[in-house]
């Protein structure tokens, strides 16, 4: 048996490096990376507001613990709150300890769940808790969005193996940081952290597959494909982690992602073999160049505005189901899964029909309907009441991406030279101005003036930046490349689908 295990370990790996030069494979890689990367970011929506808020309070009981011990007698009673199912317990010499019940919610809860006991007990703590939770859920973007535009040249300049490597191994890392980590600062540095591994791996990863699926419906098909990845991801991590976390503790989730980061990294060992270097052919058209570009602005903007309205309810969704509906822990995470389905059905769907109806008319629509979406979410008075303007959000946002994703790529074709790693590059600092502005705006907004005016605000941009989409109806290119373009679709008609696969 054990001659035979070794056997098939054998052939396994050799019908692995005999595979490199499949587009498939390629896939399939970009598209576990991005589903790890997406759970990872996810995950951690319904288990970051919680468990702040947690510790917030047990600092303040300390903190008040402290201040009366001087004038506390001998075997007194002391409250301490527990992390682990959010209950005061009282202590003293000569006493057992025994649970005491929560003490009353505040009159924000509503009438009908004042003595539940998911109910927030300090109002105060839990509206503040915006503005820092905000600022967690952004740090990844931010960093993400400062290390894009390294990351775009540099695989011009060493092929794009390398850096998605190095992406799953700092990802990794920020995973285990996150599974060990309790505090705050702790907390961020993780999510920080996380940033540099995602501009790695997702700059890389579109940037791969517009190198080897050089036409543009197939193009269309396999980013949509991989955004799919990108949509699991977000899909999976919420009610993941708020199972998790509610049923077995905050560590569990992030152990077990790091796991399956441990299988993608083997995968892109063997595949991929990430210690080559493997430039490109010819010079890439600079990034400065391509941010100057007005119709890839339009693009870039498109994704950034879309994915703002999901970004803005991440941090601020949770604390207002907790203040007006008492939401249980694993409500928190279960509320997002309408738009994580719809997104991954969006992007499925939109992926191939985008290219036949005409991206920028499905990218308008998608704005619009994301608008439309999130003004309606404040309307809601129970979790069932989110199910479908969450579902309408999470579509369209699957429009706004599978069509604007692949139009990076063609406006390059059309307009510059056809090398994708600083085009990339920018829709991932689109994407990540999103979620860097979002949280960290939408928890100062949501604290100033509340959450359903947060919403309002940004369904109205959404709504007046959609028009901007008629533009990419037909954008010009330069004359040459328009010559040369319109020969190679037409020779891919006629002789089949062309594809350019990695050298080995």
């Amino acid at each position: 048996m054990g001659r035979l295990d070794e056997l098939r370990r054998f052939r396994l790996l050799q019908w692995l490096r005999e595979e490199r030069q499949s587009r498939r494979l390629i896939l399939f890689i970009v598209f576990v990376a991005l589903l790890l990367d997406n759970m990872l970011l996810t995950v951690v929506v319904p288990i970051i507001p919680s468990y702040l808020y947690n510790l917030d309070e047990s600092a303040d009981v300390a903190l008040k613990n402290d201040s009366q011990s001087g004038q506390s007698a001998p075997g007194s009673f002391h409250s301490i709150v527990s992390l682990y199912d959010n209950s005061v317990r009282l202590s003293g010499a000569n006493s057992t300890v025994r649970s005491v019940e929560r003490v009353p919610p505040t009159a924000a809860a509503p009438a009908g769940l004042q003595n539940s006991s998911d109910c927030p007990h300090s109002s105060s703590t839990l509206v503040n808790e915006n503005v820092k939770v905000g600022m967690l859920f952004a740090s990844k973007a931010t960093v993400q969005l400062l290390t894009n535009p390294f990351i775009g040249p540099l695989t011009n300049r060493i092929g794009y193996q390398m850096p998605i490597f190095v992406g799953f191994c700092i990802m990794f890392l920020s995973t285990i940081m996150f599974a060990f980590s309790s505090s705050y600062a702790l907390l961020f540095v993780a999510r920080s952290l996380q940033g540099v591994g995602s501009s790695c791996s997702s700059v890389a990863g579109m940037g791969m597959l517009a190198s080897v699926y050089t036409d543009d419906e197939e193009r269309g098909h396999a980013i949509g494909i991989a955004l799919g990845g990108l949509a699991m991801g977000v899909l999976v991590g919420p009610p993941f982690g708020s199972v998790m976390y509610e049923f077995v503790g905050k560590t569990a989730p992030f152990l077990i992602l790091a796991f399956l980061a441990l299988f993608d990294g083997a995968l892109q060992l063997v595949v991929l073999q990430p210690t080559k270097v493997e430039p490109e052919s010819q010079k890439g058209t600079p990034l400065f160049t391509l941010m100057k570009d007005p119709y890839i602005l339009i693009a870039a903007g498109a994704i950034c505005f879309g994915n703002m309205a999901i970004a803005m309810m991440e941090p601020t969704l949770p604390i207002w189901m907790m203040e007006t509906m008492c939401a249980r822990k694993w409500q928190l995470g279960v509320a997002f899964l309408p738009a994580s389905v719809s997104y991954l059905i969006g992007t499925y769907i939109f992926g191939s029909l985008a290219h036949r109806m005409g991206r920028w008319l499905c990218a308008l629509v998608g704005m619009v309907v994301v608008g439309i979406s999130v003004i309606c979410v404040p309307f809601a008075s129970n979790i069932y009441g989110l199910i479908l303007p969450n579902f309408g959000v999470g579509f369209a946002i699957g429009m706004v991406d599978s069509s604007m994703m692949p139009i990076m790529g063609y406006l390059v074709d059309l307009r510059h030279v056809s090398v994708y790693g600083s085009v990339y590059a920018i829709a991932d600092v689109a994407f990540c101005m999103g979620f860097a502005l979002g949280p960290s705006i939408g928890g100062s907004i949501a604290e100033s003036i509340g959450f359903p005016w947060l919403m309002t605000i940004i369904g109205i941009v959404d709504v007046l930046f959609s028009p901007l989409c008629i533009f990419l109806r037909n954008p010009p290119g330069q004359e040459e490349k328009i010559v040369r373009f319109s020969a190679h679709c037409f020779k891919s008609s006629l002789t089949g689908k062309e594809s350019r696969p990695i050298s080995s």
